[in-house]
């Protein structure tokens, strides 16, 4: 019995479409894998057929970039990165947003079949899918900043991310050096499980690990009604944190984005950053630069995390093994936080002054 296209592809422990490309010297393929596909190929005395040798020109040459959470400017302005990155390596790009109610691996095999992928980058979102349903993916795919239900993660799951928990956990102890021992935060709403949880989880963990109490009522959480990460959540929850009379010097926002609400609201109220309340956001975007302050932030690694994702993607293409890598987020020093006890004196000149004129 000939022996076929793949059954070279089960020997070499990689994929029908990889050895297609060997066979055709395709130049994106890993060198050491069009080798030992090829010497495979010379021990069983395999023969390409007329299909075999089309299969790269029915094939599409294209790699998908499937994002959960298409409004946020942090993803947006990975965008073009990405294709350059995709583009330079030979393949052609595709973009193709999910929205946060779908399955996001059910997507990616109808894409797949409906577009010849040849593989699929995962951007955003949250994977609470069993093993079983991951290895039914039928191309190689690689998560990038995209979370899992709490604390589990495969390890053997292709992922590039950064650690939530321990850059946040970062953030909030640069407060509490600054004095701050009242910090409200905006979390995550109580469906997030995933990036929101570990961001709160790492604002519990600086408050405990440096004798301060872990408060309920300090923890506000994103409407569920508007879309999370968002400056009009932002803006709605802040105007509710402010309307309560908490009893807070510094604000933690788990996004850049829900700061620049928080920004708004508090401007509002007629109180002013860093003054009166501290702020700081998280995702290090670019806009936070040109908010009056300019926000102190945790900066995600953007050109590192699509480096990687690229790299982690054509290895898994070429049949290697790939798993984890986990990045650090860098603490970006701006003008939006003051120390504590300058805050408490000046509201108490500012209450002096006030009392006077009355």
């Amino acid at each position: 019995m000939a022996i076929t296209i793949k059954d070279i592809a089960r020997i070499a422990g990689v994929g029908v479409s990889t050895v297609s490309r060997a066979i055709n010297d395709d130049p994106t393929i890993n060198e050491k894998t069009r080798e030992r596909v090829l010497a495979i190929c010379e021990e069983y005395h395999y023969v390409p057929n007329n299909s075999a040798r089309n299969l790269k020109m029915t094939e599409s040459n294209t790699v998908a970039l499937l994002v959960m959470g298409i409004e946020n400017i942090f993803f947006t302005s990975m965008f073009g990165a990405f294709q350059k990155a995709l583009e330079e390596k030979g393949y052609d790009f595709f973009l193709h947003a999910i929205s946060e109610t779908s399955d996001a691996v059910d997507v990616a095999m109808e894409l797949t079949t409906e577009k010849r992928l040849k593989g699929i980058i995962f951007l955003g979102g949250q994977m609470d899918h069993s093993m079983e349903k991951l290895k039914k993916m039928n191309v190689p795919y690689v998560l990038c900043t995209v979370a899992r239900e709490g604390e589990r993660f495969h390890a053997d799951l292709p992922t590039v991310s950064i650690d939530d928990k321990a850059a946040s956990k970062t953030i909030v102890e640069y407060l509490i050096k600054n004095g701050h021992k009242k910090i409200a935060i905006i979390a995550g709403n109580k469906a997030d499980l995933a990036v929101g949880e570990r961001r709160l989880s790492g604002y519990r963990h600086a408050l405990e690990d440096n004798g301060l109490y872990y408060d309920e009522s300090y923890v506000f959480r994103m409407r569920e009604d508007i879309p999370g990460y968002t400056p009009e959540n932002g803006y709605a929850v802040a105007k509710d944190i402010l309307a309560s009379n908490l009893d807070f010097s510094a604000l933690y926002c788990t996004s850049d984005l829900v700061a620049m609400g928080a920004y708004k609201a508090i401007n509002e109220a007629g109180l002013r950053i860093p003054e009166d309340i501290s702020v700081v956001g998280f995702d290090g975007i670019n806009l936070g630069n040109f908010l009056n302050p300019p926000l102190t932030t945790m900066v995600q690694p953007k050109e590192e995390l699509i480096k990687a994702s690229v790299e982690k993607l054509l290895k898994a293409m070429d049949g290697e093994d790939v798993s984890q890598d986990i990045y650090e987020a860098e603490l970006l020093e701006r003008q939006s936080v003051s120390r504590a006890y300058k805050i408490v004196t000046e509201r108490k000149s500012k209450w002096k002054t006030e009392l006077k004129q009355l």
